[in-house]
């Protein structure tokens, strides 16, 4: 494990909104890829998700448009940056706009597949 400033930053912005990650991320991949969990909070988080400049709801909500253009093989992060443009601040409304905005650049496909996971992780968070 790595003390270094991006790391303890990166956890620390990845746990406040995904509570367990680092954990998650451990238990899942280290095994066959040493470290990458370790990575993830250093790198992903700790050089570019706390990087000065944007706020964490724009933030998120550019990960969102860039995980919605990229297609249905990008589900499962897409959910859980929809879920972090939620927590932080942004709206459904937003979240939704963003992925329509995406069929320019994606395509319908990929933007219907999007709102789909948007749709589903409304429902979770409203139950």
């Amino acid at each position: 494990m790595t003390n270094s400033d991006a790391y303890q930053r990166g956890k620390a912005m990845a746990e406040a909104t995904n509570p367990g990650i680092e954990a998650t991320l451990a238990e899942r991949y280290d095994a066959i890829l040493p470290g990458f969990s370790t990575t993830m909070m250093e790198v992903a988080f700790g050089h570019y998700y706390t990087r000065e400049g944007l706020d964490d709801r724009t933030r998120y909500l550019a990960t969102v448009a860039a995980l919605a253009a990229l297609g249905g093989q990008t589900g499962p992060q897409l959910k859980v940056h929809i879920r972090n443009a939620l927590r932080a601040g942004a709206t459904q409304r937003e979240v939704a706009e963003v992925i329509n905005q995406m069929a320019l650049y994606g395509g319908f496909p990929a933007m219907i597949n999007a709102l789909n996971s948007a749709l589903e992780v409304f429902e979770e968070e409203a139950a």
